[in-house]
């Protein structure tokens, strides 16, 4: 596919773009993020769900830019929390927390439960949109795991030191990132919208707009 095909990936998180940038560079798209750009505007992730929160980055950035903005929404939840800390887990200790401080809380929330009632699993939801707004193509991913007891590992963000994939005996802070991409919730979701993205270029319907 050629490489004119412009797509903004609607966050300014370093790691987190570090991730899509990888996930989508076999398919030929040429990627920004925010942190690329000058001008872009701070949404209110104020939704119920992922999926809510994935729509209203894409579509806003979307129309603000006058670009394809591709937007995930993303965070982990944990069984015996009722799902907390859902689509709060990026500010789960307050609006300033820092992943340490989100990694604390969490772990004392757990307390000293046994592993076998210490069940997660992370989420992802991705949305695309046009330059006009438009909802163009959606898709979800999800990992389960547990949650460790402390940290472990330095590789990835967020509650990676944490959760544990039980199958491999490892959390994602131990894990190298192709088999973090081939395993996370954010891998998966980004594989099952990639066919969409693709057919929309493949149908002409991608207008190769720059973002303003």
């Amino acid at each position: 596919m050629s490489d004119h095909f412009d797509l903004v990936l609607g966050t300014a998180n370093a790691a987190k773009a570090r991730e899509l940038r990888e996930l989508l560079a076999p398919h030929g798209f040429r990627v920004q993020t925010l942190a690329d750009l000058p001008d872009f505007v701070d949404v209110v992730e104020d939704g119920e769900t992922f999926a809510d929160n994935a729509r209203l980055k894409a579509v806003q950035q979307a129309l603000h830019l006058g670009a394809w903005v591709m937007a995930d929404d993303s965070g982990i939840e944990v069984a015996a929390l009722a799902g907390r800390p859902g689509v709060y887990s990026a500010r789960y200790a307050g609006p300033d927390a820092t992943d340490a401080d989100n990694n604390a809380k969490l772990l004392a929330e757990l307390g000293d439960l046994p592993s076998e009632k210490r069940a997660a699993r992370y989420v992802c939801h991705v949305t695309l949109a046009d330059p006009q707004g438009q909802v163009r193509a959606e898709a979800n991913g999800e990992c389960r795991g547990r949650i460790r007891t402390a940290p472990v590992g330095s590789n990835g963000f967020g509650y990676d030191p944490l959760f544990e994939v039980v199958e491999y005996h490892r959390t994602f802070g131990e894990l190298g990132s192709a088999v973090k991409a081939a395993l996370s919730h954010r891998g998966r979701a980004v594989r099952a919208i990639a066919p969409q993205l693709i057919a929309l270029a493949e149908r002409g319907q991608w207008l190769a707009a720059a973002p303003r």
